[in-house]
């Protein structure tokens, strides 16, 4: 089996100081916001001079991609760890539930990281797709995997123009989904985001529900029982 461990003691060292440079960027990402980032001080709570920071990281958009990044890895990690500890005699259904959970777990614990991964954009930074897709497209990928072997109902007619586009999807993680599958996992998708993100960013107010979770688990079981027959 190959190592993932650094080869030599420079390659340790490197390795351990961008990692610290990713702790210190998600704590001052907590305190300040994405938009507040400043690579210099990160540097100064490291205790590094800015000419040594930047053989690491160039500047404050390269800090911000291995923040984001390292958000959408993380995310994506629990949620597969929660579906390796589930029951493999569990449904699709609670298979879905599990993983919608585990996301909505870890935004909760995380909601300055997961606000610079779904929320409002950052002013004058562009994601680099060819860094930021494969991470940030896990969790979604997870989702149409559980959804391989399940009959769905069939939602409205799909335009030619959208179906061409299920097929790329297809294509690009290595699915055979029909497109009323693919329809499903979307809107699954996009039901599960959009409720985490209206707790996480406070839309419901701060006196509405007592236990968001409860909702959530409401939310996400109305619509599964819909979908999946």
């Amino acid at each position: 089996m190959q190592s993932d461990a650094p080869s030599t003691p420079r390659a340790a060292a490197r390795a351990q100081t961008e990692q610290d440079i990713i702790r210190v960027g998600r704590e001052h990402l907590a305190a300040h916001g994405a938009a507040s980032l400043s690579l210099r001080a990160v540097a100064r709570d490291l205790g590094m001079v800015s000419s040594a920071v930047y053989r690491y990281v160039r500047n404050r958009d390269d800090l911000l991609t291995l923040l984001v990044v390292d958000a959408y890895d993380e995310s994506a990690d629990r949620v597969e760890a929660a579906l390796a500890a589930t029951s493999a005699d569990a449904g699709t259904r609670e298979r879905i539930r599990v993983a919608a959970h585990a996301l909505r777990t870890w935004a909760v614990a995380e909601p300055s990281r997961y606000a610079l991964i779904y929320g409002s954009p950052v002013p004058g930074y562009s994601a680099p797709g060819e860094q930021t897709t494969g991470p940030g497209t896990r969790f979604v990928a997870l989702l149409l995997q559980e959804l391989r072997d399940t009959v769905v109902d069939a939602p409205s007619p799909i335009s030619a123009g959208l179906a061409a586009e299920f097929d790329a999807i297809n294509i690009e993680f290595g699915l055979e989904l029909d497109h009323t599958t693919l329809a499903v996992g979307t809107c699954l998708w996009s039901v599960v985001l959009g409720a985490i993100s209206l707790e996480v960013f406070g839309q419901y107010g701060a006196d509405t529900f007592a236990r968001p979770e409860d909702l959530f688990d409401l939310q996400l079981t109305t619509v599964v029982t819909r979908l999946l027959p």
